[in-house]
């Protein structure tokens, strides 16, 4: 599907891998006040993005991430929730 979609209840720490381009990372459903991960991997092709974020996630000055396109790169996301939305902060190819 082009949409992932995260549902916290199945728990805070997550992991998507990009095969294709063009994603859209919709709302968590379920979220709550807490701390949340988001592992974003590149299959072993690379090149794949998430085009279209949801509301809830929010990144310093409004600006969203570009994410690492090299092969089997692994960016991580760490958010903070205050039950509506997600203050982020973007951590780009962690090897």
């Amino acid at each position: 599907s082009g949409t992932i979609s995260w549902d916290v209840n199945s728990g805070s720490i997550a992991t998507v891998t990009l095969t294709s381009t063009g994603r859209t990372l919709a709302n968590p459903t379920n979220l709550k006040v807490g701390t949340y991960i988001l592992h974003v991997l590149q299959d072993g092709t690379g090149s794949r993005t998430i085009t279209s974020w949801g509301t809830a996630y929010k990144f310093p000055a409004g600006v969203k991430p570009t994410l690492s396109t090299g092969a089997s790169q692994r960016d991580v996301i760490s958010m903070v929730s205050d039950g509506t939305n997600l203050y982020c902060a973007f951590m780009p190819n962690m090897a």
